[in-house]
C-alpha cells in the first residue's frame, strides 16, 4: 500500500513535467482519475450548461463512479508512465 501511494504521488509529480502536453480527452482522464483516487466518488452537484469546463471536469470524474481508489491510483500511475 505504501509503494502504491509513493508511486501514485511520483506520476502526480511527473504529470507536471511531461514533455509535451496531453490532448484535451487525455487531460480530461487524468483528471477524473485523480478526483477518484484521493476523493473517492463524485457527490458534488452537476455544473449547469454555462460552466463548460467544469461540466466536462464533472463528467470525466464521474465516469469513474465506482472505481476503487487503488484502482484509480493504478491506472493513473499507468497512463503517466504512458505519456512520459
Amino acid at each position: 500500500m505504501a509503494d502504491l501511494n509513493a508511486d501514485f504521488e511520483a506520476a502526480v509529480a511527473n504529470s507536471k513535467k511531461l514533455s509535451q502536453r496531453p490532448d484535451n480527452t487525455t487531460l480530461l482522464k487524468i483528471y477524473g482519475l485523480y478526483k477518484q483516487a484521493t476523493v473517492g466518488d463524485n457527490t458534488e452537484k452537476k455544473p449547469g450548461f454555462g460552466d463548460m469546463i467544469g461540466r466536462a471536469k464533472w463528467d470525466a470524474w464521474n465516469g469513474f463512479k465506482g472505481t476503487a481508489s487503488d484502482d484509480a491510483k493504478k491506472q493513473y500511475i499507468a497512463l503517466i508512465q504512458s505519456l512520459s
